[in-house]
């Protein structure tokens, strides 16, 4: 009986190891700078867009080109792998800044001495 529980432990851990294969044949690639995250209590709701004047003033409108609808147990999948890949990154490259003013470098501004 003992080995028939450990042969479906090791079936089980052999599944958890099982490559996903994915098709992206049909994907539609598109660059986005700007998000914005809404939801229901069932579903969570990913827009995703270009904002074309990411410094100064806002544009009247932003094209959202794509949208995520998802359920929460999908999302908190895809925070985990978000997390995982932005941690790899941050520990190649270093810390990602967000917060746009502490990234701005202070312009080299030409001498009016004459």
């Amino acid at each position: 009986m003992a080995d028939k529980t450990e042969a479906n432990v090791e079936e089980n851990e052999d599944d958890a190891r099982r490559t996903i294969h994915v098709d992206t044949s049909g994907a539609v690639s598109s660059y986005a700078n700007f998000c914005r995250v809404t939801g229901t209590p069932e579903e969570l709701i990913i827009d995703v867009g270009l904002n074309s004047q990411p410094v100064g003033p806002p544009p009247e409108s932003i094209q959202i080109n794509q949208r995520l609808v998802m359920n929460y147990f999908t999302a908190k999948r895809l925070l985990g792998a978000l997390q995982m890949s932005l941690q790899r990154h941050e520990m190649t490259f270093g810390v990602l800044e967000t917060d746009v003013q502490k990234r701005v470098q202070p312009s080299a501004r030409p001498s009016t001495e004459s």
